[in-house]
């Protein structure tokens, strides 16, 4: 057995947003169904076909739906009344730009955001920095793509949480 520590970055999104309203704009970008991944693989002959066959379901973002887990669905049961949702979203054309630099990097890709019901009618948006989980050793071609994902990540979630909105308001102020 090898043991490799590591450091997670999480990082927060809080949004003016209610809970519905951001669970609404990250599946408006992402879908709202999960994509067919395996059905994909299954009617593409090559890399070029499943390619195609994966656009179809790639979001504004460059992300699609993989899977989502209402939390908030089971944890009132032990008395937590707050909505909380995981999502998990990610792009096989994005994965693969990792994967081939170290294949252990699939135990992080797709990535997941939690969506939480914040006090206000306000909500936030958080993740842990794919780069800070995939990118455990020296290996700059893998660090390259990795911050790539944590650059497109970012984008959605400013965008979907509304704070690239403040951002742009503050700065014009």
């Amino acid at each position: 057995m090898t043991e490799i520590p590591f450091n997670g970055l999480r990082l927060r999104f809080d949004s003016a947003k209610s809970f519905e309203a951001l669970v609404d704009a990250l599946l408006a970008d992402i879908g709202r169904q999960p994509a067919p991944l395996y059905d994909l693989v299954a009617e593409s002959d090559n890399w070029d076909g499943f390619e195609r066959a994966v656009q179809r379901y790639v979001g504004p973002s460059g992300f699609m739906l993989f899977a989502a887990v209402d939390h908030g669905g089971w944890i009132v049961k032990a008395g937590i009344h707050r909505r909380v949702v995981r999502v998990v979203l990610g792009n096989p054309l994005i994965a693969i730009t990792m994967l081939r630099h170290d294949i252990t990097a699939g135990l992080f890709a797709p990535v997941e955001v939690l969506l939480t019901e914040e006090a206000g009618n306000r909500s936030a948006l958080t993740y842990v920095a794919p780069s800070s989980l995939i990118v455990v050793e020296p290996n700059e071609p893998l660090e390259a793509a990795a911050r790539e994902l944590d650059a497109k990540l970012k984008a959605l979630a400013l965008s979907v949480t509304g704070s690239a909105d403040q951002l742009s308001t503050r700065s014009a102020s």
